[in-house]
């Protein structure tokens, strides 16, 4: 099995999977995990129920504040009700993907 980048370049920035856990007990970045097929995601909890949007908002307002970016340059590209997700973050794809690879590796 090869393992997938964990982190994709796109158009205005990078894309990369979450996997979010709501109702976690606090908002916290964890880290990188892989997962059987060997695609990596980012492991993230939130405190937010998973209802009305408030774990995706939770979400994106912790990745804007880890990678210090504006909220408004994270948007979930993908799996907006599930717990694996794409997230998209404009900006300057060197500097985020260091940044995020900075988190720990995938394992």
């Amino acid at each position: 099995m090869r393992a997938v980048e964990p982190i994709e370049r796109s158009e205005h920035g990078i894309v990369f999977s979450v996997r979010l856990t709501p109702r976690g007990g606090r908002d916290a970045v964890d880290a990188w995990s892989r997962a059987a097929d060997g695609s990596a995601y980012l492991k993230v909890r939130v405190a937010a129920v998973p209802e009305d949007g408030r774990a995706n908002a939770a979400l994106i307002a912790l990745v804007a504040k880890t990678l210090d970016v504006a909220r408004s340059a994270v948007s979930i590209a993908g799996g907006h009700s599930a717990r694996l997700k794409r997230l998209e973050v404009d900006g300057d794809g060197p500097r985020l993907s260091a940044h995020l690879m900075a988190l720990g590796d995938a394992t």
